[in-house]
């Protein structure tokens, strides 16, 4: 199947995950996801992430974070911001605060995928591919 935004999806399969309580979540796998996926287990969004090879791409499954208290989701939102329709650039002087600094931002720069404090950090933008709160 082909699927015109890989990246929506990869963030649409977490978002439904998240609501019904999943504990994993899997998703055909790319060094693009592999990279968000990344960023988000040093973010502390999600807990950990396992590549599985299989005949063809490969998976990410992908261990989801919730409160040990209420049992939450740490993940209380997922946006795509960039898409292949319409894609957003920033530059250093731009790069975006999700809720006031409260969520991050995925900036895909040349020097990889980097938070939107990492990018700051940096001095250098990118494309904006998501936000995450």
């Amino acid at each position: 199947m082909s699927i015109s935004d890989p990246i929506a999806d990869f963030l649409t399969r977490i978002r439904n995950a998240v609501r019904v309580r999943h504990e994993r979540v899997e998703t055909p796998a790319s060094n693009t996801r592999e990279e968000i996926t990344k960023l988000l287990v040093r973010e502390g969004y999600v807990i950990s992430y396992k590549r599985i090879a299989d005949a063809r791409q490969g998976v990410l499954r992908i261990h989801l974070k919730y409160d040990r208290r209420d049992g939450t989701s740490i993940i209380e939102g997922l946006q795509r911001v960039s898409t292949p329709g319409r894609r957003v650039y920033v530059g250093k002087a731009d790069v975006p605060r999700v809720r006031g600094g409260i969520g991050t931002a995925i900036i895909s720069t040349p020097q990889g995928v980097l938070t939107d404090q990492e990018a700051r950090r940096a001095g250098i933008g990118g494309e904006v591919l998501a936000r995450v709160w």
